[in-house]
């Protein structure tokens, strides 16, 4: 097996992630065998990059190699496309047409996209893994190939499955080997490496200086999502490169040229529709979102409270700033200008055959506040009882889902949409922490 360094010299491939030089070292390995490969990773990533990887390593480097993008043949010509046609085959056939299994015979064919491939011809491929046969389109003729396929998907096939749009021994004939490459923002370390190599190609290109980011600039780059990968990041590369009016990019001139870095939208969907009409399921970080945010809520509620107990009761308190420190408006008495005002309380002794119900604070402060004592029944009082808060999320979102079962009279379909997620997982949480 080559050394990893040399396949990104020979290759172009630009970083030092472990998840990237874990894949490049799965590619490695397999491509001098025959062994069929599924290649998964969302769109952008490079996954071409790694099938070529595999043919030019493997011993069918001086054979042929082709590239097919599933999704963009027509369902009616894919057959043709692939396995050839004989005259006449078709409206339209007016000589006979050798498919890519016959025109690339000894080499390699990637097939990306193949979550879009029909049905009819995911069996065609199929019978070509399993012994290499296939039979032109109108023809009768049994035909025989050596190709070593290497597919890719950004989809999950299994969900295909699922759905009866994707063949599940196909799935497993192909998945012989299987390559995840890494997205983007998974490996966030490689980010500004990427950058600084496209910038110095689109310098030579235009015969410019190359652009270069500041701290701040790199930051913003580092915190982005990237939903478009490395080939979002070399068309942006290449805008910054045209449109930045200096050589040193800082955050404000790529808030300029390319605001959607600055958005940060939260992976979460509230009360999201999938595609058959029901609620789209929430994973446990979106049920934590919804948590915290109920969380923000209660204390904004709280805060608000002490205010107005403050404010309505003419209370003093110990130092005013510290109500500014936690974003409590300041009551507009007189007995807050002083830093350090607070409460006096007189030498009382309050037993357990008495309540305090009542004190007021007269307006001159030299003078003691004045306490009214009324005496009450003994089992007026309840032992204090000291509780420690308890900070697990599996807790909390367990007493949520109590919460919202006992509200709804324990209807779980109203509970789900309560909670924001689908009936399916409200079941699965159920079983889970074992609710009653």
């Amino acid at each position: 097996m080559q050394n990893l360094q040399s396949i990104k010299q020979r290759f172009g491939i630009i970083g030092r992630s472990e998840l990237l030089e874990r894949s490049l070292g799965i590619a490695a390995r397999v491509a001098n065998t025959d062994l069929s490969v599924l290649i998964t990773g969302e769109s952008g990533v490079g996954k071409e990059v790694f099938s070529k990887i595999i043919h030019n390593l493997s011993q069918r480097k001086h054979n042929g190699f082709i590239a097919i993008n599933c999704g963009a043949i027509p369902e009616g010509t894919i057959n043709s496309e692939l396995f050839g046609h004989d005259k006449g085959a078709f409206t339209g056939a007016t000589a006979d047409r050798k498919g890519y299994f016959e025109t690339v015979n000894g080499g390699t064919i990637f097939l990306d996209e193949i979550g879009e491939m029909p049905l009819d011809t995911q069996a065609y491929l199929l019978r070509i893994l399993e012994s290499g046969e296939y039979i032109k389109v109108g023809s009768s003729k049994v035909l025989k190939t050596d190709v070593r396929i290497v597919a890719a998907t950004n989809v999950n096939l299994l969900d295909k499955i699922k759905a009866g749009k994707f063949r599940e021994d196909l799935y497993y004939r192909l998945n012989t080997i299987h390559i995840a490459v890494p997205a983007l923002k998974e490996r966030r370390e490689d980010i500004n490496l990427l950058f600084r190599k496209f910038a110095s190609d689109f310098a030579e290109k235009y015969r410019s200086d190359v652009v270069r980011l500041d701290d701040d600039a790199s930051r913003v780059f580092y915190n982005y999502s990237w939903p478009g990968n490395i080939r979002e990041l070399r068309n942006l590369a290449e805008q910054v490169s045209v449109m930045a009016e200096s050589r040193s990019v800082d955050a404000e001139m790529l808030r300029v040229i390319a605001p959607q870095l600055f958005k940060h939208n939260l992976p979460m969907l509230q009360n999201a529709k999938n595609k058959d009409g029901g609620i789209a399921d929430m994973n446990e970080r979106e049920i934590l979102y919804k948590l915290l945010f109920d969380m923000k809520n209660d204390l904004a509620y709280v805060k608000n409270l002490i205010s107005d107990l403050i404010r309505d009761n003419n209370l003093k308190v110990e130092d005013v700033e510290q109500l500014r420190q936690f974003g409590l408006p300041a009551p507009k008495n007189s007995d807050f200008r002083s830093a350090r005002n607070t409460v006096n309380l007189p030498q009382t002794d309050f037993s357990a055959s008495s309540q305090v119900n009542d004190f007021s604070i007269p307006e001159d402060n030299n003078e003691e506040p004045t306490f009214i004592i009324h005496d009450t029944a003994e089992d007026d009082f309840h032992p204090a009882e000291e509780f420690e808060e308890n900070l697990s999320i599996e807790d909390m979102e367990r007493s949520f889902i109590i919460k919202a079962l006992k509200k709804h009279r324990g209807k779980r379909k109203e509970a789900a949409l309560e909670l924001g997620i689908s009936e399916r997982t409200l079941y699965r949480k159920i079983k889970q922490y074992e609710i009653q």
